[in-house]
């Protein structure tokens, strides 16, 4: 099979390692639905390795100074970028996202290994006066140890290269289990790693069954760490089983996130905002704009130029120049996009534009606005994490952050408003880690990544994004 896919491998102890002799799944192309390559399953015995492997890597990484990890740090950066087209082209074909897509999402995630490598060496401690002048007292940030990271499918990039930059600036070593359905991509990033000059067992890349290898790799007791990405279910059951074994757990989870568009906005330009940004990974995205409460007095004026916005949006195979929407990664993303379409529109709901499957090979589902959508409808109620956008009228603020508030996720919100009164309330009383006024643009390496609630703890990326995977030591000294 002549793919970038034909060659999917596990990375253990510096070695690669191949699907023969261990079971595997396939990958498949969503925007054409063929099988594109195989990824590897790792065995108990893989496993172990890696785990065995992982406490040398760390022994050695936790020793190498902050100046020499961040050289390893940069050089990755490099790679990726020069590798960004090839890598790109790979993204897009396994996980579907327009290529443009691909691309930015390339150059984020070498930006985050160069964020880290520059803040692995800012790490600092702190002298504290003592009250005995015979005693000196010492702060010190030590790497916490091995960590054990679960990353999705939905960013295949920037996702795992969040997780991986943050432990090696800070001095882990780190286990990643990328998503099965997106391997390749994350086998790239493992590349550029070793080809900068990371040591052998510092970064180790499993695959397999998430249920088995998560249960392992948490229950070791070498692992000092753990950190995911995906959906609320399986957090809540990762959180119980670090906790059970009292380790720390970073967790970015489920999100539906509210958006309050005020009468005084200028409706077209926050339209095509919201349409860009809704519609943008196919709607497959945490932070994607969802609920979208719009003034009373302006909806249909806002509905109109919402529409307009989401039919210009040309929906197909990412690599095709033109395509800004692409399929949904999965059936599993088709079936529950149906179900919460029919849910609503047996309840009432107005489809605006949207709502069926595209009639094409692949998995394409049309961009779709629902309008008039009662508060028992599904889609009200659970993340539809795939294209569609509810939208719904308000009459007072205190109406539209009531409303916003009352999911339990809490991970993006925002707010369209020309007035300052009215942003700095937004800002103060949305219920959510991250809060965007008049844009929809929250990720990048310089800035902290994370929810609350429901929608998980901790922050990646930013200052904040290195400090769970260091510990704090006091020194005093006579």
């Amino acid at each position: 099979m002549t793919t970038p896919y034909a060659d999917i491998l596990l990375l253990i102890d510096g070695e690669w390692i191949s699907a023969r002799d261990r079971a595997s799944s396939a990958v498949v192309n969503p925007a054409t639905g063929l099988e594109i390559g195989r990824v590897p399953h790792a065995t108990r015995a893989d496993m172990e390795r890696a785990i065995e492997s992982t406490q040398r890597g760390f022994d050695v990484w936790r020793n190498t100074s902050a100046y020499e990890r961040a050289k390893v740090l940069r050089k990755a950066a490099q790679l990726l970028r020069e590798r960004s087209e090839d890598i790109a082209r790979i993204l897009t074909t396994e996980q579907g996202k327009p290529l443009f897509e691909a691309r930015y999402e390339l150059g984020s995630s070498a930006d985050y290994f160069e964020w880290f490598a520059e803040e692995g060496r800012r790490v600092y401690g702190r002298v504290i006066p003592s009250r005995n002048s015979a005693v000196q007292q010492l702060v010190k940030k030590e790497p916490i140890g091995p960590v054990a990271a679960f990353a999705p499918w939905n960013f295949p990039a920037i996702t795992p290269s969040r997780k991986i930059g943050a432990a090696l600036a800070a001095g882990c070593s780190i286990i990643i289990k990328p998503g099965e359905e997106c391997p390749a991509t994350a086998v790239q990033i493992a590349r550029a790693l070793q080809d900068a000059g990371l040591p052998p067992g510092v970064l180790n890349v499993l695959f397999g069954e998430p249920a088995e290898i998560s249960e392992f790799l948490i229950n070791s007791p070498v692992t000092r760490k753990v950190s995911f990405t995906g959906s609320v279910p399986v957090g809540r059951h990762l959180s119980a089983m670090a906790g059970q074994a009292l380790k720390p757990i970073t967790l970015e989870l489920g999100g539906h996130a509210p958006v309050i568009v005020c009468e005084d906005a200028d409706l077209e330009k926050t339209a095509q905002i919201l349409a860009a940004g809704k519609f943008r990974g196919t709607g497959q995205i945490c932070l994607s704009p969802t609920r979208i409460m719009v003034q009373r007095s302006v909806q249909e004026a806002f509905l109109a130029h919402f529409v307009k916005a989401t039919q210009a949006l040309k929906v197909g195979n990412g690599l095709d120049a033109e395509t800004r929407v692409g399929p949904l990664s999965n059936e599993r993303r088709i079936k529950a996009i149906s179900e919460m379409v029919a849910d609503a529109r047996d309840r009432g709901a107005r489809v605006m534009t949207g709502g069926e499957r595209v009639a094409c090979p692949g998995l394409f589902w049309q961009p779709t606005i629902l309008a008039d959508v009662p508060a028992d409808a599904l889609v009200m109620h659970e993340e539809p994490f795939g294209p569609i956008a509810v939208v719904m009228p308000f009459d007072t603020i205190d109406d539209a952050i009531k409303e916003a508030n009352r999911l339990p996720y809490g991970l993006a919100a925002y707010g369209f408003t020309e007035s300052a009164r009215i942003a700095m309330r937004l800002g103060n009383e949305l219920e959510a880690g991250m809060i965007g006024i008049n844009h929809t643009e929250m990720i990048a390496c310089e800035l902290p990544f994370g929810g609350i609630k429901d929608s998980g703890q901790g922050s990646e990326g930013g200052a904040e994004g290195i400090q769970s995977y260091l510990t704090t030591k006091f020194i005093s000294q006579v």
